[in-house]
């Protein structure tokens, strides 16, 4: 099973924002949270985020002491030039996600792809059989 860290002030956080109805991360205004898919199949671990307008240059993968941390940045312009007015919008912001990866993983075979947006990360898990050993009684 895949876990993620606990937040104990992510039920206040999302509560004041219904009441406020603006952005309440401590990032500020311009915060990214991407949205994250995990699943587990038979020989592996899936994580699945959305990163529309990431590029993968932008976007890095860390695992350290059995939490993998998924981090980037987005930076997305959009410009608009019409006869009678030109408008630029930017929107920017730093992400992080992180998970606490269980035991029975193979770090060496962890795997990354972005396509179109979305960023796939497989976890391979151990073989079992290869982890279990009887003991010879001498």
């Amino acid at each position: 099973m895949l876990l993620t860290r606990f937040d104990p002030f992510k039920q206040m956080r999302e509560l004041e924002k219904s009441f406020y109805n603006y952005p309440t991360s401590n990032e500020g205004v311009n915060a990214f949270v991407p949205v994250v898919n995990t699943r587990e199949g038979e020989s592996a671990f899936h994580i699945d985020v959305d990163l529309p307008g990431v590029k993968k240059e932008d976007i890095k993968v860390d695992i350290n002491k059995n939490v993998l941390t998924i981090s980037g940045e987005r930076n997305l312009k959009e410009e608009v030039k019409e006869e009678d007015y030109y408008k630029v919008e930017t929107s920017f912001g730093k992400f992080s996600r992180s998970f606490t990866l269980p035991d029975n993983i193979d770090t060496e075979n962890i795997e990354a792809r972005s396509d179109n947006g979305v960023l796939e990360v497989i976890i391979p898990k151990l073989d079992e059989a290869k982890n279990k050993k009887t003991i010879e009684i001498k």
